[in-house]
């Protein structure tokens, strides 16, 4: 028998004889003979890190003017996109099919994916000093105003800029913004279109 096979047989007898006469305490005991101390056992259990909540909007901003739509939390900007708007952009929607889109302090009251646009976010256009001015002139002050992104085939893109003004009276965005803007916007949120 060579001299490493009788040590190795050496040291299964030094560790199953005790464990045969006494039961794992001996074991245990047997390899801090043999190696010395068990480390100090150190806590594995981490626990898992929640995703980070999307930072939320408490009010929209829209510049007509600059072609931007900003969302703001406690009056400071967080993130800002460029828009397309109605195809007659100069002031604000006062009938429907004008191609304007309205100008005024609205809320965000609803949002959509089952549309030709990739997701849609409704603006509460016309209040009651829009169907005032509406009635007044006798026309229709029209609706369905959204913020909107491209159809769904255009892919998770945004324009780099938008060089024509297109839609029916709705804010346009790319359809990475709209999804941006759809988790940061709580339906309730105001927006603020501004000239």
């Amino acid at each position: 028998m060579s001299h490493a096979t009788r040590r190795a047989f050496s040291l299964i007898l030094t560790l199953a004889l005790p464990v045969a006469v006494s039961g794992c305490d001996n074991f245990n005991a047997a390899i801090g003979s043999l190696f010395g101390p068990p480390a100090r056992p150190v806590a594995t259990f981490v626990p898992p890190t929640p995703p980070p909540q999307p930072q939320l909007a408490d009010e929209v901003i829209v510049y007509k003017s600059k072609r931007v739509l900003e969302l703001k939390s406690r009056g400071k900007t967080f993130a800002s996109f460029p828009i397309a708007l109605g195809e007659h952009s100069r002031g604000p929607k006062r009938r429907q099919g004008d191609g304007r889109t309205p100008e005024g302090i609205y809320r965000i009251d609803g949002r959509s994916m089952r549309t030709r646009w990739s997701r849609e976010l409704h603006i509460s256009y016309p209040d009651a000093e829009d169907r005032a001015q509406a009635a007044r002139e006798h026309v229709s002050p029209g609706g369905d105003i959204y913020i909107h992104g491209m159809p769904a085939n255009y892919g998770p893109y945004d324009p780099p800029l938008w060089v024509k003004d297109w839609t029916e009276g709705c804010i346009a965005v790319g359809n990475a913004a709209i999804v941006k803007i759809w988790d940061a916007v709580p339906d309730g949120t105001p927006i603020d279109i501004l000239p």
